[in-house]
């Protein structure tokens, strides 16, 4: 068969002469539409169908993608400003439903102090939860029974330091007007009772003599008042030639008997020139305090000394609230004068000292549990 003549016959397969063939014409033509030989004066279709309207496109096209923009710049302001008012109006109500006890109206506390109130008053409930679930534990059941114990001993055994150095800060207010005295070189008549009288300290007392001088005569005389210490050589009366010792309480025990417990928690207050009266037998002696001194309970003999002149000491315990040391104020008679004094009368034991320590306080709780006192 010759090569220009047709293959009528279907099942003939083309060679590979004819397939290059096909492919370098499918090729040519593809050149010739794209000028791929870099012949730039042919054009291809698509330059042909669309050069002359190129400026009517672009200009088109830049308005089309305007649009398309205001478009979606619109679309979702819209969306975010609605999305944004709808979690606004969950907060508010949120905020409006939580707090709506602290709104905040005319004549009313304002939202913080509202909050703070309540947050205190929450703070405190708790506070009372806790200490209520304290109160029914039974853990702490001992634990609170012992601190009690113990506050309870403390107070037993302490209480006399506590209200004797109040008291010395706050005067007994028991003076009589009648007793206060505008000239003490006059003389007055005054009452039977024998009373102590010191102005300076506002104290006005009773004062038991002829006692005998034991610790229990003298705790006895002293809840009664202040009571005479009389002892050989010191064993004399207002108005007489010799020493009156006269004894009282500066801080006793609070539950002991007596109203004079604290009587004497100011005598240190005293001081040299200071004036003190008696009333004995219906007439009044004054003292003008001449020394203060203070030594220990068994120095009996600072009490007991030759002298010629009528004297008064004072006699109390120190420090405050304790029986350790005592505090000895002597005082000597100015009026009368004491030149007319008579001499003290003589017992048949003066002639020399007993046992007798100076009295001070009662036993303290440790004092009457371990068998120690005055």
């Amino acid at each position: 068969m010759k090569p220009d003549e047709t293959n009528t016959n279907p099942d003939h397969k083309p060679q590979q002469s004819d397939r290059d063939a096909a492919a370098q014409f499918v090729r040519s033509q593809i050149d010739n539409y794209f000028n791929t030989d870099g012949n730039t004066s042919k054009t291809t279709p698509y330059q042909e169908t669309h050069d002359e309207q190129t400026g009517f496109q672009t200009e088109q096209w830049k308005q089309y993608h305007t649009s398309w923009q205001e478009y979606y710049q619109k679309y979702y302001e819209g969306y975010y400003t609605h999305h944004l008012k709808k979690a606004q109006q969950a907060l508010k109500g949120q905020a409006t439903g939580s707090h709506n006890q602290y709104k905040t109206e005319p004549g009313k506390v304002p939202l913080n102090e509202e909050v703070i109130s309540d947050l205190r008053q929450k703070l405190l409930g708790k506070v009372q939860d806790s200490a209520i679930k304290i109160k029914t534990s039974h853990h702490f059941i001992p634990i609170i029974s012992g601190v009690v114990v113990v506050l309870v001993f403390l107070f037993l055994q302490y209480n006399r330091v506590l209200i004797s150095n109040v008291m010395a800060y706050v005067s007994p207010g028991n003076i009589d007007p009648q007793n206060i005295v505008i000239d003490p070189n006059i003389e007055i008549k005054v009452g039977p009772e024998p009373r102590l009288i010191i102005p300076k300290i506002n104290v006005d007392v009773p004062v038991i003599y002829d006692i005998g001088n034991d610790y229990d005569s003298q705790m006895a005389a002293m809840s009664k008042g202040v009571a005479q210490f009389a002892i050989p050589g010191a064993s004399s009366h207002p108005g007489q030639v010799g020493n009156t010792v006269i004894a009282g309480h500066s801080s006793n025990d609070l539950f002991d008997s007596g109203d004079y417990k604290f009587i004497f928690a100011q005598l240190d207050n005293l001081a040299i020139g200071d004036t003190i009266y008696a009333n004995y037998g219906s007439k009044r002696y004054t003292y003008v305090v001449t020394k203060k001194e203070v030594v220990k309970p068994s120095d009996v003999s600072k009490l007991a000394y030759p002298t010629t002149d009528p004297i008064l000491t004072l006699v109390t315990c120190t420090p405050l609230g304790t029986s350790i040391n005592r505090l000895l104020i002597t005082a000597k008679q100015t009026n009368p004068d004491p030149n007319k004094s008579v001499a003290a009368p003589t017992k048949e034991n003066d002639s020399k000292l007993n046992d007798a320590s100076i009295p001070g306080n009662s036993p303290t709780l440790l004092e009457r549990i371990f068998g120690s006192g005055n």
